[in-house]
């Protein structure tokens, strides 16, 4: 595992299960494989507030920048 992918992967553990899962899962099976700047959206993603992301992740908000909102569409539609 590189540096990047070691170091994306801790700012995936948030303390909540449920985030943890949603985003571990997008970096192990679509990251990788991701367009360049849907990778940039994710890193960004993950800098995010708790709060921000959990609204994101359960409906409760839409992100307003389109590059962000793209990245959670992904996660929330991979199997």
């Amino acid at each position: 595992m590189t540096d990047e992918l070691a170091r994306l992967r801790w700012q995936c553990r948030r303390g909540m299960k449920e985030l943890d899962q949603l985003l571990a899962r997008y970096l192990k099976t679509g990251y990788v494989s991701a367009a360049e700047d849907e990778k940039a959206a994710f890193r960004e993603l993950l800098e995010l507030p708790d709060p921000e992301l959990a609204g994101y992740f359960l409906g409760r908000q839409v992100p307003t920048d389109p590059h962000i909102a793209n990245v959670v569409t992904r996660i929330l539609d991979s199997p």
